[in-house]
């Protein structure tokens, strides 16, 4: 079994294939259960974000868990294997565990160094749990990763880079209109993403309107923030006296046609609009660009931006050093998680080789007191001291080299040739042990957040 991962980001596509990926709750459930029920994958975990959707596996094969996954986000897409195939990026084992701690950590996101990301693969690894799609191989990668991408953040001065790509985006509405203290900005969107663009104008001093398809969503996001709630049904009239339009819904359509945003502009013609789209697939038709007087803000540009001068996006530099020391941790970790791994998969090795050598142990002194049936206790009892002292002493090497050995560069299975040697036939008994593997318990406990 292998780990793997299998994706596509705004690092390998654009933009509009990306909106093609964009997955409901009920579609994340049909794509972990559809890829556990494939022929080679064990466990599923399906990171969907705005700029990325990317699924961690267990495999039994290389290829074959590669053809299955590739399936899969085809399928969601709407396209066939072989259309997708130039924009997927696949990693293997180690690669794979880096590359999601890297995600974790901010340092694969469009803005290096967002937040954000670490509460979707918080909410990912839930789902994927109270869904049965995880088991002893992904329970403590993605553990782990939640626990890297805290402690870049809180050992690194990454965060520097911008909190989200919220901020990023409305720096660059401002580029275009100037301050936003003041001015009016109508929020289209009241879900994780859209509270999160609220209460940044909120507290750079903008005027706050929230407008969402669940009214009393609205309102308790505009109450948080001392803004003001509007019915959605009031969009023309409310974009008519905004300055700004930030839309970031989770429909699957467009919620802001060009007519509208039209009608807007014809009622306030001295006036520009700033418009920011965050959704994926976008909110705001894409005509509206051409309207006089409208700048648009949305993923497109911004992943133009980074293409073209990798690191601007953000509210500030991030400075070097923070990022190579951003590295530097997600590298160790993903050393120490391997040792781990390996540690564990020779455990059950060494615990039924010495359960082999003490059942030796007992056979033979059990027929030397067939043979000698006059021997006292006392001199039975140090017999069988030494022996098992001899036997330890003769093991202690060999066990302590193959952990060392097993935890080591380079991927040879010494586990697999103490097996051989020895005789030992565990493989039933290692799966076993292995499904014993729990949820760590403080992640159970929330602990992890």
């Amino acid at each position: 079994m292998s780990l793997l991962a299998v994706g596509v980001s705004h690092q390998s596509a654009p933009v509009a294939l990306l909106e093609q990926f964009a997955m409901g709750a009920d579609d994340r459930v049909k794509a972990l259960h559809e890829l556990v029920g494939s022929d080679h994958v064990s466990e599923a975990l399906v990171l969907a974000t705005c700029n990325r959707i990317e699924v961690f596996a267990e495999v039994e094969k290389f290829h074959g868990g590669v053809a299955d996954v590739s399936r899969v986000l085809a399928r969601q897409a709407g396209a066939t294997v072989e259309e997708l195939s130039p924009y997927v990026t696949v990693h293997y084992e180690d690669q794979a565990v880096a590359h999601l701690f890297s995600v974790a950590a901010g340092l694969d996101s469009m803005v290096v160094g967002e937040t954000q990301v670490l509460g979707q693969l918080r909410a990912a690894y839930a789902l994927t749990r109270a869904e049965g799609t995880v088991g002893r191989a992904l329970h403590p990668v993605a553990q782990r990763a939640l626990r890297v991408g805290k402690r870049v953040h809180a050992e690194t001065g990454i965060d520097r880079a911008g909190a989200s790509l919220v901020s990023v985006a409305l720096a660059r509405a401002e580029e275009r209109i100037g301050s936003l203290v003041g001015r009016r900005v109508l929020v289209v969107g009241a879900g994780s993403m859209g509270a999160l663009a609220a209460t940044t104008l909120a507290r750079r001093g903008a005027d706050v309107v929230v407008s969402s398809r669940t009214e009393a969503s609205a309102a308790r996001l505009a109450t948080s923030i001392g803004g003001r709630a509007a019915p959605l049904a009031q969009l023309p009239a409310e974009l008519a006296a905004a300055d700004v339009l930030v839309t970031c819904t989770g429909a699957s359509g467009l919620v802001v046609g060009t007519d509208v945003v039209a009608g807007a502009m014809a009622a306030r013609p001295a006036r520009p609009l700033a418009v920011v789209d965050l959704a994926l697939p976008r909110d705001v038709d894409p005509g509206v660009a051409a309207l006089p007087g409208v700048h648009v803000v949305d993923l497109a540009l911004l992943q133009g931006e980074r293409a073209s001068t990798p690191g601007r996006p953000t509210d500030g530099p991030v400075a070097a050093d923070d990022i190579t020391a951003a590295h530097a941790i997600v590298e160790a970790e993903t050393a120490l998680l391997r040792a781990e791994r390996q540690a564990a998969e020779v455990a059950p090795t060494v615990s039924a080789l010495r359960s082999q050598a003490a059942g030796v142990v007992d056979a033979e002194l059990l027929r030397l007191s067939t043979r000698l049936p006059d021997l006292d206790g006392r001199a039975r009892a140090e017999i069988a001291r030494t022996v098992h002292r001899v036997v330890d002493k003769l093991l202690h090497e060999p066990t302590v080299r193959v952990k060392e050995l097993a935890a080591a560069p380079g991927g040879t299975d010494y586990a697999g040739a103490l097996r051989a040697l020895f005789g030992l036939g565990i493989d039933a008994e290692v799966d076993e042990l292995a499904e014993a593997v729990t949820v760590d318990p403080a992640l159970r406990a929330g602990e992890a957040s």
